[in-house]
């Protein structure tokens, strides 16, 4: 039975135009959290009373946080568990801010069969507008060859 958390999928059962998107509802505790983990106390994020003062006019989330969602997706859905990232680029298009709902997807773009790479578009959206977009290029492991048991 497949786990709903996660799926696995290996070189050989991805295809061109594949897709796969999840939905997070960004927690004011999502962005705490990832200040402690990453370090980055910048008050623009921490601090209303600062963050008011901005062009953002209020507290915005990390925008490697948003980043971050795209990992998610890649491990626990396409292509899963066992893919590995090669590189990532990112370009940040508009803040995201806490209580955002955020769809974050990953589209399948082009398969190479040496060292099994696959390019992926990746996008964040917030309602209708695109926050983030990039493309990740991951290595995938080949569907496992059965073992032969022993008599």
């Amino acid at each position: 039975m497949e786990n709903p958390l996660f799926r696995t999928l290996y070189f050989e059962d991805l295809a061109i135009g594949m897709r796969a998107t999840i939905r997070k509802t960004v927690e004011n505790e999502d962005v705490i959290g990832f200040a402690e983990l990453s370090g980055d106390h910048n008050p623009i994020h921490l601090s209303e009373h600062f963050a008011r003062k901005t062009r953002f006019g209020g507290r915005i989330v990390h925008g490697l946080y948003t980043a971050s969602l795209i990992s998610g997706v890649i491990g626990m859905r396409l292509p899963g568990p066992g893919a590995v990232y090669i590189s990532q680029t990112l370009r940040f298009l508009g803040p995201v801010k806490i209580g955002d709902v955020v769809d974050v997807s990953v589209e399948v773009v082009e398969l190479t069969e040496k060292n099994r790479r696959v390019r992926l578009r990746c996008e964040c959206r917030v309602g209708n507008e695109v926050v983030l977009d990039g493309e990740g290029v991951l290595s995938v492991p080949p569907t496992p060859k059965p073992r032969l048991s022993s008599p």
